[in-house]
């Protein structure tokens, strides 16, 4: 290949350079979403390496992933209204777009410089202002609209604001009755620029190819599974020594509901870890010290094993402060389950544990039965979720 004809590949769409070119060429773009929503979207495709959409049938089973998919929306009289979806791809999401314009000073110093006209249509709402918060969130409850017409509930609520934004939507239940935040309340608005880190590429292109690799609740399977067999591990161990099957598994869920307190910010972050790690080479000090912290996040107060005060865990579970001597090597293994990410964990890990930790007849002796994620969530989705969702649109719209 002569050096003429040699590719940079930076300079690629999906290269640095191109992700570059692609947020300098949109950012600040302001019209009517129509004139530029298709573009936009090609282009994005291209930069994050993603096949563009297809050509358009007009049969529903075979537009797969096209611009403009219609749907019918069922009115009560049993007639039919027509809708059209801006970029629709099937089992991943479903894509509204508008357009907002930037802020009056920003405007003016764009067309002074003759890179805006002062006749273009302004868009949806200046950004950042209360009206396009507000067309944001019609956008968002239109494409709920739209995936409620299709066949299946899509993973994806995507709503663009071109050239500006990306707010992510998502229900991995397959029921679409909760569509929210993803991946949460502070991260689920994406703007422009930060197409910049790969991460947030990665998250979109997830999203397009394999949304369901996205549920957490598949992380926290995996690392809940892992941890329950540490833990079933020590269990076992615990019952071979001649301990209570009843008391094994008490002391384990403290221990258990320790480390998620300070993988969530109830402890200070690596109190407990760094407790455990000290006991190292001196576990006959575990129990004493066990009982200690227990009795102080039962009453909450200071607490001279973490050396700071500690909330009050109230409900019963650190009433009873028993802790179990372990000798060195079950120490090893509650400080190995105690080095993962508690805050990643099911909280079906009780379930999961004692399953794993006792025998059949153990668990029939404790009532002890795991009630898997699916059942729990059939049960609180309509009876608890669902209202309360309702309530909150109701308040948000109210706001808006």
């Amino acid at each position: 290949m002569t050096e003429s004809a040699t590719i940079d590949a930076a300079a690629l769409p999906g290269g640095a350079t191109g992700i570059s070119a692609f947020i300098a060429r949109w950012q600040g773009s302001s019209a009517s979403e129509r004139s530029n929503y298709q573009l936009f979207l090609i282009e994005l495709c291209e930069a994050l390496h993603l096949p563009r959409p297809e050509p358009a049938t007009g049969e529903g089973e075979r537009d797969l992933y096209v611009f403009e998919r219609p749907v019918q929306f069922r009115n009560p009289d049993g007639s039919a209204t027509p809708g059209f979806i801006d970029l629709y791809r099937h089992g991943s999401f479903v894509l509204e777009t508008k357009q907002g314009s930037e802020a009056k000073r920003e405007r003016a110093l764009l067309e002074e410089a003759g890179l805006r006209s002062s006749r273009r249509r302004r868009g949806h709402g200046v950004r950042g202002t209360d009206s396009w918060d507000a067309a944001m969130l019609r956008a968002r409850g239109q494409a709920e609209q739209y995936a409620k017409a299709l066949p299946e509930w899509p993973p994806f609520l995507v709503v663009i604001d071109v050239g500006h934004s990306i707010e992510t939507w998502a229900d991995f239940t397959g029921a679409g009755k909760y569509y929210a935040q993803f991946p949460d309340a502070a991260g689920f608005r994406m703007l422009l620029p930060e197409l910049a880190n790969e991460a947030a590429r990665e998250r979109l292109r997830g999203i397009w190819l394999d949304p369901l690799s996205l549920d957490p609740s598949r992380h926290a399977a995996r690392v809940t599974r892992e941890i329950a067999r540490r833990l079933a591990l020590l269990g076992r161990s615990l019952e071979a020594a001649g301990h209570n099957p009843e008391r094994v598994a008490l002391f384990l869920m403290r221990s258990l509901f320790t480390m998620f307190a300070e993988d969530v910010g109830l402890l200070r972050k690596d109190g407990y870890r760094e407790l455990l790690r000290g006991l190292r080479g001196r576990p006959q000090s575990f129990a004493p010290m066990m009982r200690s912290l227990w009795s102080s996040m039962d009453r909450g107060g200071f607490s001279p094993e973490l050396g700071e005060d500690i909330l009050r865990f109230n409900g019963g579970l650190f009433e009873d402060t028993d802790a179990i001597a372990l000798d060195a090597g079950q120490l090893d293994l509650l400080i190995d389950a105690a080095e993962a990410d508690w805050s990643a964990v099911e909280p079906a890990i009780f379930g999961t544990l004692l399953e794993q930790a006792l025998t059949k007849r153990e668990r029939e002796q404790l009532g002890a039965h795991y009630t898997p994620r699916l059942y729990v969530e059939r049960l609180v989705l309509p009876t608890v979720i669902e209202p309360l969702r309702s309530d909150w649109e109701a308040v948000k719209a109210a706001a808006v």
